[in-house]
C-alpha cells in the first residue's frame, strides 16, 4: 500500500493506493515548507488527516509546492515520518508530480497554472528545465493569484466599468481597507487574491475581464514556455484549476503563439495515480 500526496497553495489531496486500486481522496490544507514548519506541518496533519491512523504504508510519496530543495524538503520529510512512522518517503516538486501526471514517459512542456504558475521541459523521466516561477510578486503569471491582484487592483482603481466595480463588492462584501489588510498584513495573501479569479469565470463576458485572462496567458507564455526551445515542437501541457475553467481562452492564446495545446487536467491525480501503477518505484 503506498500513499500519494499533491499539495498545491490552497489544498493537498491525499489518495492512498492498495493493490493498485485507488481509493477515495482525503483533502487537507496546503502545505509549503516555506510557510510552515515542520511542527506546524506535523500539527496540521494530526488535526486534518486523522484518516491515515494506523494504517502502514509501504512508501508515500509526497508531491508539494515549495518542495524544491533539499533544506525544505527534509521539513516535509520529517513531518510526514513522525505522523505515519516510515522512513520510506519521497519528497518532490509540484511541478514533477505535474510533469509525471501530464506527460507520463513522454517529453514534453508540462505547466502549473492554479493559484500561483510554473514551468518545466521533461524528457520524459527527468526535469531537464525549469524557468523560475519567482512567485506571485515577481512572477506566477497566470496563476491564480496574479489574476486576483490585476482584477483588485483595477477595481480600487477604478479600471473596470462601475458596474463591475459595484458587482465586485456586492459579491464579496468587503472594504477597500480589509482588502489591504489581507494582503499586506495577514497571512497567506497569494491564496487571499487566489479566489477572486472565481470573479473573473462568473462575469467572462465582459470585455474587460476576458482582457485580465488573455493577457496574463500571453505573459505566462512570453516569459516561460518559448524560453524552452523544445515548446516550438512538443505538446504543452497544464494541470490546475485557472488552466482547466479557462481552457478555450488558454488554448486559442497558445494557438495564436504558435504553439500546440496538449492535455489540460484541473487536477495531477488522477494521471498521477496512472503514472505511479505503471513505474512502481521511480526515483
Amino acid at each position: 500500500m503506498i500513499l500519494l500526496a499533491d499539495s498545491g497553495s490552497t489544498k493537498t489531496e491525499w489518495k492512498i493506493i492498495k493493490d493498485k486500486i485507488p481509493e477515495e481522496s482525503v483533502f487537507t490544507a496546503g502545505i509549503n515548507p516555506y510557510f510552515l514548519s515542520e511542527n506546524e506541518i506535523h500539527d496540521l496533519l494530526e488535526k486534518e488527516l486523522t484518516q491515515l491512523n494506523g494504517k502502514e504504508f509501504r512508501k508515500i510519496y509526497f508531491y508539494g509546492t515549495g518542495c524544491n530543495s533539499d533544506l525544505k524538503n527534509n521539513v516535509v520529510r520529517r513531518a510526514l515520518a513522525r505522523f505515519v512512522g516510515t522512513d520510506e518517503i519521497f519528497v518532490g516538486s509540484d511541478l514533477l508530480a505535474a510533469a509525471r501526471s501530464l506527460c507520463q514517459n513522454n517529453q514534453g512542456i508540462a505547466c502549473i497554472m492554479g493559484t500561483g504558475s510554473n514551468s518545466c521541459y521533461y524528457d520524459g523521466k527527468i526535469i531537464v528545465s525549469n524557468v523560475s516561477p519567482l512567485g506571485y510578486i515577481l512572477g506566477d503569471e497566470g496563476g491564480g493569484a496574479v489574476i486576483g491582484r490585476k482584477l483588485v487592483s483595477a477595481v480600487l482603481k477604478k479600471q473596470v466599468h462601475p458596474l463591475v466595480v459595484n458587482s465586485f463588492f456586492d459579491t464579496y462584501k468587503i472594504t477597500p481597507a480589509e482588502i489591504l489588510e489581507s494582503v499586506y498584513t495577514k497571512p497567506f495573501p497569494n491564496r487571499f487574491l487566489g479566489q477572486f479569479a472565481r470573479f473573473i469565470a462568473d462575469n467572462i463576458h465582459i470585455p474587460e475581464l476576458q482582457e485580465i485572462i488573455t493577457t496574463s496567458f500571453d505573459e505566462f507564455i512570453i516569459r516561460n514556455i518559448v524560453q524552452y526551445p523544445e515548446s516550438r515542437i512538443l505538446p504543452i501541457h497544464f494541470t490546475g484549476s485557472i488552466a482547466f475553467y479557462f481552457r478555450p481562452f488558454l488554448e486559442e492564446r497558445l494557438t495564436r503563439n504558435h504553439l500546440q495545446p496538449g492535455t489540460i487536467t484541473l487536477s495531477p491525480m488522477t494521471n498521477l495515480i496512472i503514472y505511479h501503477i505503471n513505474n512502481p518505484d521511480p526515483r
